[in-house]
């Protein structure tokens, strides 16, 4: 009896069909029993809940992990400066320090809530449970990793110092004084200065309040300040990059990761630009050079977005999107660095974690402690620094 095509692409239908249920089987049954209900569990609980801070990175970050780190890059790049326009040069150094220890606690909750814990035990993205197999080799990889950034961005601080003289700035640089000193141009009256330019640490008193412009050999204290200027531009710009980095490494992690850093970013962001912005003011901008040159350095979150991007890009390309041989890690064969399991995209995340733990501890605190000039101040940036880590705690809980 002849077979007709339908009862043949009917036993074809039913032969495939039958294949994929035997490989899900083989799959499953690789899985411990204890793993699936873990998993079943999770999934269940997943289902049930709807954390609101989920809808709201979703609704910030519609987009797949390239799009919504030049998207996070746009937020932090655009909005900080854009308030610059309507901030005066003359803020209170009391308001700004206080701007500056709600970022600090952010910032370094962003560090040891989030990307530190990412950096050696990863973020779980799928649905269930996960577990991780401890390396130690990748491990030490990935703390050699924290510290390189933190080397990094003291070398690139220490270069700037050393390049402008002493009065050069950095990320340390003195938020109050640079606003005392605008504040004191815009008076006309000029703060008590040595002949490069610099405040005296003294508490000597101009003898005739002489502006600026007209006290002998300001020319020359200009050209120094505009020095100044310009080698901090630098220094933003090379920061700025980093920001883009830690944007496009972070949403490859996962979501929640890049949205805690943009986060993180903006806070910091916002007194950091204020302070710049004095320091340009100060040195002879006018508020529309000063405000012009802040977005140019702004480009470079950008530059570094799109770096963070290409090593991701070349990195997966380099593994083959593979499943990691978890055997080859054991035996210190794999196909990473070292013979480790390690990739090169798996070391961006613990270098920004360096640069933001060097930011945040080593050049942002000392100038908080060298400012608190009194215990209401203080107890201000106490309360300001813990509500920027609790903030940072809640959006983590909550996701």
């Amino acid at each position: 009896m002849p077979i007709s095509y339908r009862q043949i692409l009917l036993i074809a239908l039913l032969s495939l069909f039958a294949l994929e249920i035997a490989a899900e089987v083989t799959t499953d049954d690789k899985e411990p029993l204890i793993i699936r209900k873990l998993s079943l569990l999770k999934t269940t609980i997943d289902d049930q809940e709807s954390p609101i801070m989920r809808q709201i990175f979703e609704f910030l970050f519609p987009f797949g992990p390239g799009w919504n780190a030049i998207l996070g890059t746009f937020y932090i790049s655009s909005v900080p400066n854009f308030i610059l326009a309507f901030i005066p040069a003359e803020i209170n150094g009391n308001t700004l320090n206080t701007m500056t220890a709600f970022a600090t606690g952010g910032l370094l909750s962003d560090v040891f809530l989030h990307l530190v814990p990412h950096s050696f035990m990863g973020e779980h993205q799928g649905s269930g449970v996960h577990f991780v197999m401890v390396e130690e080799k990748r491990n030490i990889l990935i703390g050699l990793g924290i510290f390189v950034g933190f080397a990094a961005f003291f070398v690139m601080e220490k270069s700037l110092r050393v390049l402008g003289g002493e009065d050069s700035h950095g990320h340390s640089h003195s938020i109050a004084d640079s606003v005392a000193e605008v504040t004191a141009q815009a008076s006309g009256i000029a703060s008590p200065s040595s002949a490069n330019g610099l405040r005296l640490r003294g508490h000597e008193k101009s003898p005739d309040h002489a502006p600026l412009e007209k006290i002998p050999g300001s020319t020359s204290a200009n050209s120094s300040s505009k020095l100044s200027a310009y080698l901090n531009l630098f220094g933003d710009f090379v920061h700025n990059i980093t920001d883009g980095l830690a944007m496009a490494a972070s949403f490859y992690s996962s979501p929640l990761i890049g949205a805690t850093t943009t986060l993180a970013c903006f806070a910091h962001e916002i007194p950091h630009e204020i302070s710049d912005y004095s320091i340009l003011v100060r040195s002879g901008f006018t508020k529309k050079q000063a405000l012009q040159s802040q977005f140019l350095t702004a480009v470079g979150a950008f530059v570094g977005t799109f770096m963070g991007i290409a090593i991701h890009n070349l990195s997966t390309s380099d593994a083959e999107i593979e499943s990691i041989d978890l055997t080859a890690g054991v035996r210190q064969s794999a196909s990473g660095l070292l013979g480790t399991t390690v990739q090169l995209s798996d070391l961006v995340i613990p270098f920004v974690a360096g640069g933001f733990l060097y930011i945040g501890a080593v050049a942002v605190l000392p100038t908080l402690l060298a400012e608190s000039k009194s215990s209401s101040q203080a107890l201000r940036e106490f309360a300001a620094m813990a509500f920027g880590v609790l903030c940072m705690f809640l959006v983590a809980w909550n996701e």
